[in-house]
């Protein structure tokens, strides 16, 4: 125990980040690093309130918002995965396009059972997810390359299943059972926003409490010292990216479920939020490091953010400028948590050094 006398007589000095001036002095700078954008969207929320009290604050608004933005919300989940690893898999937005119209095409023209369309669509995204690990840690190809590559693959084979029309449902329309997954309501809420709150749970728990996510957050450190301790950097990245394209895939079932249009090119309209709200999510509640909760928040402040522009009235043109300007502040912000954090540890280390080399001169 620290404080007590060691065998020569002399007492082992208290490392500084365990002292209690320390933690007093450090806790309100993490306590606002980790919650400061979750206090940022209540106060945006109460801005917007205040600014349209009679349309914003409302259940019917809140409901909308929490249907509109779950595929966003998912998307981000999705992206945030292989960024714990250090890698980016641009190929998402064009996987959602080709999930989502084969869910449509599988349905209305093949006449399958939407269960084993949606099952079908799953399996793929996954299978994608393995090919992009795979072209990604194997062929050595730097993950924006493989993965804009790998997009440009699906956008072709999207553009060939539909021949660059839209796939209309018929006369009949889609199976209820199959609309109702997005449709539907759970305690008076968007049963969406539950799938949401589900996967964050998920991922949560994979990346926080379970050996799998120690594994991914030590890779996209510092995949060297994996390595070196053994850790299957590629087995594991690869798996990073299946987690990811079945996450899209899920998305694509849900996104064809909302608009029961098949359209070849929506999932790009996708892809920036996607990565503003996974990006922006590493700079919330573990500051420095990618993770599900954060994401969660991000995508909050997003959604809260774009729905109050366009109830006050914003052009068109907003919407994409307040993303792009979005995107820029979050990598700005998540870098300088992680050199942050980064300086904190090696200044750490350097002072509870100096400190006990002063104790063993000092007995």
């Amino acid at each position: 125990m620290s404080g007590e006398p060691t065998g020569d007589g002399t007492t082992p000095p208290t490392s500084p980040s365990s002292s209690p001036r320390s933690r007093l002095s450090r806790s309100p700078g993490q306590f606002i690093g980790a919650y400061g954008l979750l206090a940022l969207t209540a106060l945006l929320f109460l801005a917007f309130s205040l600014a349209l009290p009679d349309t914003f604050p409302t259940l019917d608004n809140i409901s909308s918002i929490l249907s509109n933005q779950s595929v966003p919300a998912i998307l981000a989940l999705g992206a945030m995965v292989p960024i714990v690893t250090g890698k980016f898999d641009l190929s998402l937005g064009y996987l959602l396009g080709l999930a989502h119209v084969m869910v449509l095409q599988l349905i209305v023209s093949a006449g399958w059972p939407w269960p084993l369309a949606c099952s079908v669509v799953l399996v793929g995204g996954a299978v994608v997810g393995v090919v992009n690990g795979v072209v990604v840690e194997f062929a050595r190809i730097d993950s924006f390359i493989a993965t804009l590559g790998t997009g440009s693959v699906l956008y072709a084979v999207t553009g060939w299943i539909t021949g660059g029309t839209r796939v209309v449902p018929g006369p009949n329309g889609l199976p209820p059972a199959f609309t109702d997954i997005y449709d539907s309501t759970f305690l008076g809420l968007p049963v969406p926003a539950f799938y949401v709150l589900g996967l964050t749970f998920v991922l949560w728990l994979l990346l926080e409490r379970l050996p799998l996510g120690r594994y991914l957050y030590v890779i996209g450190s510092n995949p060297r010292a994996a390595d070196l301790v053994g850790i299957p950097t590629r087995r594991y990245s690869v798996c990073a990216f299946t987690l990811s394209g079945l996450i899209v895939g899920f998305a694509g079932v849900l996104l064809a479920a909302q608009q029961q249009i098949g359209n070849p090119s929506v999932g790009l309209d996708y892809l920036l939020p996607a990565f503003v709200g996974a990006l922006l999510g590493s700079t919330a509640i573990r500051p420095g490091r990618p993770n599900a909760l954060g994401t969660l928040v991000a995508v909050a402040i997003l959604a809260i953010g774009l729905a109050g522009i366009g109830q006050l009235g914003a052009q068109f043109w907003v919407t994409p400028l307040f993303n792009g300007v979005t995107l820029l502040l979050a990598v700005g912000f998540a870098g300088y948590s992680a050199r942050r954090r980064l300086r904190s540890g090696a200044t750490a280390n350097r002072h509870g050094g100096a400190v006990a080399g002063a104790g063993k001169e000092h007995p």
